[in-house]
């Protein structure tokens, strides 16, 4: 592993483009370096996972209509084109366009893979597009899992070295290279194609985090997607031999000058070496709950210790003691009061520890959709729980969070419930139970066993063994196999599934 230093040049000092950070993404993409049985495995794990967190999605509105944007955009009988999730094989869509409807689909239920370092990711975010790619150029499986290797190494370092929300920049401005890249490697472009593709990718995907602040609405959702549609636009330009803003992270006009530390920025990236394995999914981890990741050892935690409270009632104040990201995005560090309106919407529930600690409490179950339901939110024994819990930043775990080495790391914290008469319970977990730390880590059978149970009575079983055989065998699928890499759902049992009239598509 290296470290690349990054920093802001002036334009009186000029940077060789082998020495800028997007060049050296881009070397790194087309390094034609092997695949780890071990990796390639992970890599068809996160296929399962998107697709089970995709199916049980398909008919939300969010999804409905970024499928109804996408069926606007279909390919002829003779072009190959790319699947849309639900949608029979036989039926193919301009790839951008699919990448838009699967990645919206894949991201909605906010319950698939994730990476938290410096900043915050889902690296499961690269499959939509990079699947679309290739689907509609004749990629085989090997070199889709090739690509998606690099994406989530590409993702992963840049996670882990540059911090984006201190600066409230949504974290697609680290996606949308790494999709970019991704697709690059899996192509085959040649490294100066990437680097032009990887450079406009990283400026035009810079974008606030409002998307995830106060009411947060549907673009949560769609946000992943747009990223994805606008990598495949950026390799379609490049492959056209366009260039692009150079040098887009260290130019005195650019992303780091203007957008994150400014002039004195300086960060290192850690880089594989020429040559060397690329394993940073492994560093990476699912969702067993549709929630935000802070919440997946919270909502463990919560199961764990309500089996001490007989009387809900008899709770005076419950205090999660955890890290600053915790406490300040989706605790009581906040601000936010819409995190404890039981009349808000899903994705603001979603990043409500507070909501969710307390009906993890009370249910000892989670489930995607009955879990947020309205009168679920409203429910006024709830609504009282709830009102009793705060957070507060503990710096014990928020050096644990921010820890290089993964063994310490951690994204849970310790729950207090003081008791009517002063009695105090307390338990504490560091990661949830199906990270790769945690108790039950998720492998092949719980990725499958995960899919049976969001995909159960949406698909029968004859689909569900056609998917996951394919995925088992997914580095030796043939470019025509790869073109059935779908989950298909009978069209009666989905809204949007022809092409309408409602916007301007």
């Amino acid at each position: 592993m290296q470290l690349h230093e990054v920093r802001v040049y002036p334009s009186a000092e000029p940077l060789p483009r082998e020495e800028q950070l997007a060049w050296k993404l881009a070397a790194l993409a087309t390094d034609p370096v092997a695949v780890e049985p071990e990796v390639a495995e992970m890599v068809a794990n996160r296929v399962i996972d998107n697709a089970s967190v995709a199916i049980a999605a398909v008919n939300r509105p969010p999804v409905a209509h970024a499928r109804a944007q996408a069926l606007a955009h279909p390919r002829s009988a003779d072009q190959n084109g790319a699947c849309l999730f639900g949608i029979e094989n036989s039926r193919r869509f301009d790839a951008e366009w699919a990448a838009w409807a699967n990645g919206t689909a894949v991201r909605e239920l906010d319950m698939h893979d994730t990476f938290l370092a410096a900043d915050y990711s889902h690296p499961g975010d690269n499959i939509p597009p990079l699947l679309a790619v290739a689907q509609q150029c004749g990629a085989t499986g090997e070199a889709l899992v090739r690509g998606l290797v690099a994406a989530y190494e590409i993702q992963v370092a840049l996670v882990k070295a540059i911090c984006l929300h201190k600066h409230k920049k949504d974290h697609i401005a680290h996606l949308c290279p790494a999709q970019a890249a991704g697709i690059g490697a899996m192509l085959g472009l040649p490294t100066e194609t990437v680097y032009q593709a990887v450079q406009q990718a990283v400026h035009v995907s810079f974008s606030t985090r409002q998307s995830r602040k106060g009411e947060i609405s549907s673009w949560k959702a769609y946000a992943p997607a747009h990223s994805g549609k606008l990598a495949i636009e950026a390799v379609d330009r490049a492959m056209r031999g366009e260039a692009s803003p150079s040098p887009v992270y260290e130019g005195e006009d650019s992303v780091l000058a203007y957008m994150l530390d400014g002039a004195e920025a300086n960060y290192s990236v850690p880089l594989p070496e020429s040559g060397e394995p690329r394993r940073a999914i492994l560093e990476t981890y699912t969702k067993e709950h549709s929630a935000e990741y802070q919440a997946q050892a919270i909502i463990d935690l919560a199961f764990r210790m309500r089996e001490k409270v007989s009387d809900w009632s008899a709770v005076e104040k419950i205090t999660l003691h955890t890290s600053h990201h915790t406490h300040y995005v989706i605790g009581t560090g906040s601000g936010d009061p819409q995190k404890f309106d039981p009349h808000a919407s899903r994705e603001t529930l979603d990043h409500s520890i507070m909501y969710i600690l307390a009906v993890a409490l009370q249910d000892g179950a989670w489930h995607h959709v009955e879990s947020y339901l309205p009168e679920r939110a409203g429910r006024p024994d709830t609504v009282e729980l709830w009102k009793k819990i705060e957070t507060v930043e503990d710096p014990s775990w928020t050096e644990r969070y921010h820890t290089s080495d993964p063994k310490e790391k951690a994204f849970g914290g310790r729950v207090e419930i003081q008791l009517a008469g002063g009695e105090i319970l307390t338990d504490e977990m560091a990661v949830a139970n199906a990270h790769c730390y945690g108790e039950k880590p998720f492998a092949r059978r719980e990725y499958v066993h995960k899919f049976g149970t969001l995909t159960d009575g949406l698909i029968n079983q004859d689909e569900r063994n056609r998917f996951v055989g394919l995925c088992e065998r997914l580095t030796e699928l043939t470019a025509k196999e790869v073109t059935q890499l779908n989950v298909q759902l009978d069209p009666n049992s989905m809204t949007h599934t022809q092409r309408d009239t409602e916007g301007i598509f």
